[in-house]
């Protein structure tokens, strides 16, 4: 555990020093490109090959029909900055990605082509406490409706949240009228009939947001109003009580 703990502390402090503060200039609504998506994953450092403590599991093993594109141990997020440097898997607790495996069945029943794509499953506090911090410039009262308060614990602490969308066999996002990770309020789920009003979304971005909603929610999910990506497995009180809060990357492995 020493010896990835310290690991983890080295390649942090490297990092820090160029994450970005400002989350609002991230309002980009149209899917990034995989060729983008490569280069930049191309100089991360190779996947290390760590046992997974026994209470999380990889939700790909538990559906390999559902996707992942894991934001954050890359640079295209509102950090603007790598955040994971060990996980390289989307993990959740077992009963949680099993749960998310429901909702995946529930999409391929509406259409063998759609697949579950996830950008954020399990993260750990100190990952929670770097975004909290970007975010200085907002109110408190106004930064929790994006992201949780770290001395409180997020839902994502303990593996029991996911940020995810709907992609085509091809991998391509459906349209949503707003990215992932953009705080503009015509992101928010509570806003759509303002901006469906306006004009700033059109019905087709309401129907795929109905879609994702729809097999999440069916399938035991709770979505919140401030993000169309966002969907919590119990409740806060709920997940401190069934399961272990992650502090940080190492957390998530077993030692040898």
């Amino acid at each position: 555990m020493k010896l990835y703990s310290i690991l983890l502390v080295m390649l942090v402090v490297q990092s820090c020093s160029s994450a970005s503060s400002n989350k609002q200039n991230n309002s980009v609504s149209q899917p990034i490109q995989s060729s983008e998506k490569e280069v930049k994953k191309d100089s991360l450092p190779p996947e290390k090959l760590l046992p997974v403590r026994p209470e999380l599991v990889d939700v790909q093993i538990v559906s390999p029909a559902i996707k992942v594109d894991l934001k954050y141990t890359y640079s295209d997020n509102f950090i603007g900055d790598t955040l994971y440097f060990l996980i390289k898997k989307a993990y959740l607790q077992k009963d949680v990605a099993q749960k998310l495996a429901e909702a995946q069945r529930l999409l391929t029943a509406m259409n063998p082509d759609l697949h579950l794509l996830v950008y954020d499953a399990i993260r750990p506090r100190e990952v929670q406490t770097r975004m909290w911090v970007a975010l200085d410039s907002i109110p408190v009262s106004q930064r929790v409706n994006f992201v949780s308060n770290p001395k409180n614990g997020s839902i994502h602490n303990y593996g029991a949240a996911v940020d995810l969308t709907i992609c085509d066999g091809s991998g391509k996002p459906l349209d949503m009228g707003a990215g992932f990770d953009d705080i503009r309020k015509i992101a928010y789920p509570s806003m759509e009939k303002r901006f469906l009003q306006s004009g700033e979304l059109i019905q087709l971005h309401i129907d795929n947001r109905n879609i994702l909603r729809g097999v999440m929610r069916k399938a035991g999910f709770s979505s919140i109003p401030t993000e169309w990506w966002h969907f919590n497995s119990c409740s806060r009180q709920t997940a401190k009580a069934k399961y272990k809060i992650m502090e940080t990357e190492a957390d998530i492995f077993i030692s040898n």
